[in-house]
């Protein structure tokens, strides 16, 4: 049975998600700027980099990725 692959847009949040908790700038978002895709991307772009300064723990943030997928 084939796998269903994840929405691009929760594709997107995920890998925004990542690179905000470990200290990337948001200017390395590879979506077209003003697309949805890039949306996403900065929401969870911030929500990493929210929980990476509130000193959210490597385990937990992994775990809130895997939630997501």
């Amino acid at each position: 049975m084939k796998r269903q692959k994840r929405d691009i847009s929760q594709r997107a949040y995920s890998k925004g998600y990542q690179q905000g908790y470990h200290g990337r700038s948001d200017e390395r978002c590879p979506f077209q700027e003003d697309s949805a895709t890039a949306r996403e991307w900065i929401k969870g772009w911030q929500e990493g980099h929210d929980d990476n300064l509130d000193g959210i723990k490597t385990q937990a943030s992994q775990q809130k990725v895997i939630a997501l997928r």
